[in-house]
């Protein structure tokens, strides 16, 4: 993905969803239906951080979030979401 050209304010954090698996362990492809959403993505933005809390993520970090976290956008043709860094539940 290149540049975003959006910048989140306050603890709000942009990412980049990874990817819904195609198929499962034993090899069977899974249709569009019913494919999860998923938990796991890239942040490609970070905000400045409130008042005496400085943000703990950073722009290339690979997080987990819950799963109904987050306001889907579309950012310059890319879909992304936006959420408080306080959704993120870890750094992987």
């Amino acid at each position: 993905m290149g540049a975003i050209k959006i910048k989140p304010l306050a603890d709000r954090v942009v990412v980049e969803a990874a990817k819904a698996e195609e198929k499962t362990a034993s090899g069977i492809y899974i249709p569009d239906t019913a494919k999860e959403k998923p938990q796991k993505g890239k942040v490609v933005a970070v905000g400045a951080g409130k008042k005496d809390e400085p943000m703990t993520v950073k722009v290339g970090d690979t997080v987990l979030y819950g799963k109904y976290s987050g306001t889907e956008i579309n950012v310059d043709g890319t879909d992304v979401l936006i959420m408080r860094e306080s959704d993120i539940f870890a750094i992987v």
